[in-house]
């Protein structure tokens, strides 16, 4: 146990112009700079500042010196807007111990790394070199890496190394018998041969630091005497294992402050835990709690309806955000039938706010999940609204959409051997660059496509055995598919494709944390190309997508991103689509965690909503459409817990107007998430039998009617299923 030295006294502050920058609570958290010190900062408080202040504060009263202040942070952009403004006030950044915890944690691992079986010249594997790494040990040991594929095992170690715990420190029964029971003994391979390589991953750049403060006593001795004063940011996304090398570290001076927003805890998929900003006044009995409250960033309307959201959860220390401002905007509540109509509402909303001056760079709309970009993508196409997406990849660009889309440009036209290169070995079927070099060579020979020369290979024999079978099952399929087109809808074919190839079995058979995304992905897809009339209509309607994407270099553009990737950005304008129970809060989420994963869910929703500076507009459908099927949405929960007085409902959905209280306001979004549907003003417009034109497949008669949905049998199109709003009596 460490023996802390007499207490530092606290020389007489000189007069600090930068302190007259801060509000009170903000000074509090600057000036308390003994002992432990919590800070709790809302979204949009200042929390950089404070840190910033913080840090300059110490350095100017001569508190400590530049080498003895440890300030830790979660992204390297964060570090270096950090090391910047303190340098600003200071000029004494670059002496600082300043990054992030993977930084930190290499820095210190290279100075003491013989003492970890390692060398200082270690490597730091990628992701890449981790699975390859996996997969040999798997063979050695041989474990079928199908059923048990190496991403399972990366992700299962890279949680126990979240938790700090080493091959010898996995007990836990559930634990031990993870991956069939070969989880620990991977592991335990896993960790010996990254030692034979002088190598570690980025979890050991936290594991091991544990390892050196906890075994080697003048280590810890050494760097806990160090650093005087320890800052932490984001402290709510720490994870256990980087929790306890905090701690360890602080066991000396005891001056650690920590800055974090328990409200904003999203990333418990990622190994983050709630609980250890949760407990920091149990673990420092003497801590000093500031909760920075002001926000400067949003409008009363706003900031009123995030504090009623997440007063819900019990999970939490407590705080209410409150800004000086006076005016804004409520928020904006909309209910449509289905997501096209959303996407129609938001497209329009957007062109207006442009026109009435708000550049397109200060929108954004941010979705629960990846899928529903693709609506809103291809509304602004259509529109010519540039647009960025943040984060992650267009719809159409994403790799499980590629693959998808290869196949069926392959069953639409066999010639095509970009997209038939793309999918041979995809799943895995065995293709080598050997095969691969004497499919090249056939198709040379008899000069046709590489599609072309398998068929060749296989009808003469040349291909034998497993692989002959594998690439015969693939013809056959594609045949097979490509005999459909005509009988079958596209999206059926779609749906055909995707299962009889393996390629959806594959995605649910991986364990990564995108795996689930990239289902939902195909799911949208699948939904996609059945609002269209074959194959070729859709392919042709991805090029141009793709090339119209591809050509946009302007600057101003609206944002899309996901929830989660929103976290740190604010926008003058907000639109939050798809708030309905499944959605939003995600069904997985409430499936796999209970209550727990709902209160995160609603921190999320939450992080969206303080997002906003001035607007805010919220949309939920009544109607999503699931593996082609029509399925009735109810509102999202997190809408009942807004207050109906920050909620501008807009006419034209399903609310009503206005009612006088909360009481009445939650009666009602009740009473909708209760009731189904109500019948639209289409079935008093139209009537079965009923002539009709459409501007695209051009005139027919109705057969049934529900709701704004309409069955229509075209005299040149054929049957089809569309929205009310898109015919006129003929």
């Amino acid at each position: 146990m460490i023996l802390p030295e007499q207490d530092i006294s606290v020389a007489e502050a000189e007069p600090n112009p930068m302190l007259s920058l801060l509000n009170d609570e903000q000074k509090q958290a600057v000036l308390a700079t003994q002992g432990p010190l919590l800070v709790l900062a809302g979204a949009g408080t200042g929390k950089t500042r404070v840190l910033t202040t913080r840090i300059a504060h110490i350095l100017l009263t001569k508190l400590a010196w530049p080498g003895e202040i440890l300030a830790v942070t979660f992204t390297n952009k964060a570090a270096r807007e950090m090391a910047d403004r303190v340098s600003s006030l200071t000029g004494a950044s670059q002496s600082l111990w300043m990054g992030t915890f993977h930084s930190i944690g290499a820095k210190i691992i290279r100075r003491h790394a013989e003492k970890l079986g390692l060398t200082s010249s270690f490597t730091i594997l990628d992701e890449d070199d981790q699975l390859r790494l996996i997969k040999a040990i798997l063979a050695e040991k041989n474990i079928d890496d199908k059923s048990l594929p190496p991403k399972l095992f990366l992700a299962i170690i890279q949680s126990w190394k979240d938790q700090g715990l080493t091959p010898a420190k996995v007990n836990n029964p559930g634990d031990t018998q993870a991956a069939s029971g070969h989880a620990v003994s991977v592991y335990k391979a896993y960790q010996d041969r990254l030692r034979q390589l002088n190598a570690t991953d980025f979890g050991d750049l936290i594991l091991h630091m544990l390892t050196l403060f906890t075994e080697h006593q003048d280590v810890l001795q050494e760097y806990a005497k160090r650093f005087k004063y320890i800052l932490v940011d984001e402290y709510q996304d720490t994870n256990v294992s980087q929790y306890l090398w905090l701690r360890l570290l602080a066991s000396y001076h005891k001056n650690i402050c920590c800055v974090g927003d328990d409200d904003q805890s999203i990333y418990s998929w990622r190994g983050a835990e709630v609980g250890n900003i949760l407990r920091f006044e149990r673990d420092y009995p003497d801590a000093k709690v500031v909760r920075l409250e002001c926000n400067y960033r949003s409008t009363p309307h706003i900031l009123a309806a995030a504090s009623a959201l997440i007063a819900n959860n019990r999970g939490r220390l407590g705080k209410t955000l409150w800004t000086p401002v006076t005016e804004g905007d409520k928020i904006h509540l909309k209910s449509v039938w289905d997501e096209g109509e959303e996407a129609r509402y938001v497209g329009e909303e957007v062109e207006q706010l442009q026109r009435k001056g708000t550049d397109l760079k200060q929108m954004a709309i941010l979705v629960r999940a990846g899928f529903q970009t693709r609506a809103f993508e291809e509304r602004f196409l259509t529109l010519g609204v540039p647009y960025r997406v943040i984060g992650g990849l267009r719809f159409y660009e994403r790799a499980e959409i590629r693959d998808a889309v290869a196949y069926l440009r392959v069953i639409a036209s066999p010639s095509d051997d970009l997209a038939f290169e793309r999918i041979i070995n995809t799943p895995k079927r065995g293709i080598g660059q050997a095969t691969m070099q004497q499919l090249h060579t056939t198709a040379r020979a008899i000069n046709n496509s590489l599609y072309h020369a398998t068929v060749h290979l296989l009808q003469t024999g040349a291909l034998k055995g497993k692989l002959g079978q594998a690439l015969d099952k693939f013809i056959q399929g594609c045949e097979r598919w490509r005999s459909q087109i005509g009988v079958l809808p596209v999206s059926e074919i779609t749906e055909l494709v995707l299962e009889e190839s393996g390629y959806r079995h594959m995605w649910q058979q991986e364990k990564s944390p995108e795996a689930a995304g990239r289902l939902e992905n195909l799911k949208e897809l699948a939904r996609a190309i059945g609002e269209f009339e074959n194959i070729g209509a859709f392919l042709e309607h991805v090029s141009l997508v793709t090339e119209a994407a591809g050509n946009n270099d302007s600057n101003d553009m609206v944002s899309l991103m996901t929830l989660h990737a929103a976290k740190g950005l604010e926008f003058d304008v907000i639109f939050l689509p798809g708030w309905e129970e499944g959605v939003f809060p995600h069904q997985r989420a409430l499936d796999e965690s209970g209550t727990k994963g709902l209160e995160e869910e609603r921190r999320l929703a939450y992080v969206g909503i303080t997002r906003a500076r001035k607007r805010l507009f919220i949309s939920h459908a009544a109607n999503r459409r699931i593996y082609n099927q029509w399925q009735s949405s109810i509102p999202s929960r997190f809408i009942a817990e807004i207050p109906q007085e920050h909620v501008d409902k807009i006419s034209g959905g399903l609310y009503n107007a206005p009612k006088p209280t909360q009481r009445a306001w939650q009666d009602e979004v009740a009473s909708i998430m209760s009731a189904s549907s109500k019948p639209a003003a289409s079935e008093a417009k139209f009537s079965k039998g009923t002539r009709i034109f459409h501007q695209k497949f051009g005139y027919g008669r109705i057969q049934s009617v529900s709701g704004d949905h309409l069955e229509i049998e075209f005299e040149k199109a054929g049957h089809k299923k569309v929205l009310a709003d898109f015919v006129e009596k003929a």
